[in-house]
């Protein structure tokens, strides 16, 4: 007889803190190093650029990690940033609860496979958009444009 074991967010909260990131897809448990410097460089960029769209335009709220996005009980990413807007705030609770209008993952070798794959796989299954782009922009920030070279110009 095959156990199948499943994780939940309950499991997440009772591994140790230690510095890896944990994150669940379909209840399997995708464990990953934490970010290097270049990437949360990146990272910062990205964060600083939309922080200053939604100074003129308050249309919602931008996090970036560590933040769980608990889409379900067997569902639990941790995007680099995500992006929730003012009408669906209601997601915003002690964690975020539901699905995000935005989320940006930032491809490092280490991490890229599961970004692109089970990750990817899950922000589409509970209804997020996804997108490769030049220059990053969404019908959700009109006027909003950051062209990805920019961001990794040091």
């Amino acid at each position: 007889m095959e156990i199948s074991t499943k994780f939940t967010h309950a499991d997440l909260l009772l591994m140790p803190d230690d510095g890896r990131r944990r994150e669940i897809v379909d209840g399997d448990l995708l464990v990953t190093p934490s970010p290097t410097l270049g990437h949360q460089e990146i990272s910062l960029r990205i964060f600083v650029a939309f922080l200053k769209y939604l100074e003129a335009h308050p249309i919602g709220k931008v996090f970036c990690a560590p933040l769980d996005v608990i889409l379900s009980p067997f569902d639990v990413l941790e995007p680099d940033l995500l992006f929730v807007l003012n009408e669906h705030r209601s997601i915003l609770q002690d964690w975020v609860r539901g699905a995000p209008d935005l989320v940006i993952e930032i491809l490092s070798p280490g991490t890229a496979a599961i970004d692109c794959g089970p990750k990817l796989t899950a922000y589409a299954r509970y209804g997020v958009p996804d997108g490769e782009q030049e220059t990053l922009t969404s019908a959700l920030l009109p006027g909003f444009a950051l062209t990805v070279s920019a961001v990794f110009q040091s």
